[in-house]
């Protein structure tokens, strides 16, 4: 288990104020100059070095990213996008940093916007979070007051500002071109890509896109170190990470954990374990609803890291571990994240919008086991033909869920399908 002195987020549980006086007594803001004063190429340097990867879900090494801003080469200003449009089902880790944590990510976005040359930072927040909102701004306004961010940030010369944007609430504008169109007061739909946003993001110019939780972790790691950060977890799969534990447990929660931590010690020793037992443990979703099922055999050893988890074709995503037990229909579960993928689609790609509507419409049937044995494989062929065929990655959370429901649990499928057919 992570040992208290090593947790970056002392506040996630919001037991103690949120405001600038309470933050910096448990250690934000302290000797931000002096990091900045290290310079952008050593700050990118700290957070390569460190093995950071996206926590939004894709796992994207973060130096790597800042990398890729081009710098001033011409007249176009620079900016950082901080995506907090938090809306994977099941995963409820940015909210908490929002509302408990806010100058953690505040001091963040400085340190990652003059690590890039970005003179702005957009805050773009999920619209149904309205407290989180009202407390984000109020630390922002704190921020200003204090000469933390704006004109001559921190008494560094460098001046940055920090603006807070709420967003519709549509889920599709948690992917990174669609919230840049929306940021930019447009539809949200995803931008083909190239050109990528570190080019042509924001208003055309370079930008970068990063999840909360991701901005968030970076002071702590320029004052503690990279090789503290990367001393936790497994090689490419280094630090600390917030999991969010839901479904079948004995006590739902969020907790901060080393990376690589075992899925059933994670569940076992901070949620309480499972309903009446290991044993009762049907499935498990790891990374939030996107990402397929694990069944009992497979939680029993797997590690909680993006290695492992994309070992058994499952993946880590925002590691929102949703635990179902031997009560859960498997099928009718799956169906409902379907529902919710045709819901979500934009439209603008042909395989989602017209693919998402035939997984679903599918999947309704199978819950009955109204369908021929040949629909399973053919169900199975849509997902494949949705899935990497579309502009973001929304075709493939559609398709992902459905593709673990058939590799794992085909066996209850096909049940279905021989009582409906006994039945009449």
């Amino acid at each position: 288990m992570l040992a208290d002195k090593d947790r970056i987020f002392s506040n996630l549980y919001g037991k103690y104020d949120a405001s600038l006086t309470e933050s910096r007594a448990r250690g934000d803001w302290d000797g931000t100059k002096d990091i900045l004063s290290r310079g952008c190429e050593a700050l990118i340097k700290e957070i390569k070095d460190s093995g950071l990867r996206g926590r939004g879900g894709a796992g994207f090494p973060t130096g790597l990213k800042w990398s890729f801003m081009p710098g001033r080469l011409d007249d176009r200003p620079s900016y950082l996008v901080v995506n907090a449009d938090e809306s994977e089902p099941g995963t409820c880790k940015d909210r908490d940093i929002l509302r408990h944590e806010p100058h953690k990510l505040i001091e963040g976005c400085l340190i990652a916007g003059f690590a890039m040359g970005a003179v702005a930072t957009y805050i773009y927040v999920r619209g149904e979070f309205y407290n989180e909102t009202v407390a984000l701004q109020c630390a922002v306004d704190e921020a200003y007051e204090a000469g933390l961010i704006g004109k001559n940030a921190c008494g560094t010369g460098f001046d940055h500002d920090i603006y807070v944007h709420r967003g519709a609430g549509a889920y599709i504008c948690g992917e990174e071109t669609a919230l840049i169109e929306s940021l930019e007061g447009k539809k949200g739909q995803p931008r083909l890509k190239p050109p990528f946003p570190a080019n042509t993001g924001v208003w055309g110019c370079p930008t970068t896109v990063n999840n909360v939780e991701t901005i968030a972790v970076t002071p702590s790691i320029m004052r503690r170190g990279a090789s503290w950060f990367s001393s936790f977890g497994r090689i490419n799969n280094s630090g600390t990470k917030v999991f969010c534990i839901s479904g079948h447990v004995e006590n739902p929660c969020n907790v901060e954990e080393s990376m690589s931590i075992p899925l059933k010690e994670l569940i076992n020793k901070h949620a309480g374990g499972v309903r009446r037992g290991w044993e009762n443990l049907l499935a498990v979703i790891p990374g939030g609803s996107s990402v397929p099922l694990i069944p009992k055999a497979i939680c029993d050893d797997v590690l909680m890291d993006f290695d492992s988890l994309s070992e058994v074709k499952s993946g880590l995503g925002t590691a929102a571990v949703i635990v179902m037990d031997k009560s859960t229909d498997i099928v009718a579960a799956i169906t409902r994240l379907s529902q919710f993928y045709k819901h979500e689609s934009c439209g603008q790609c042909t395989p989602c919008r017209e693919g998402t509507g035939w997984i679903w419409r599918m999947m309704q049937r199978l819950v009955t086991g109204d369908a021929g044995m040949d629909e399973i494989d053919l169900l199975e062929q849509v997902t494949l033909q949705v899935e990497g065929h579309t502009i973001c990655a929304l075709g493939d959370a559609a398709a992902w869920p459905v593709q673990g429901l058939i590799r794992h649990f085909r066996s209850e499928l096909e049940r279905r399908i021989l009582d409906r057919a006994k039945a009449a």
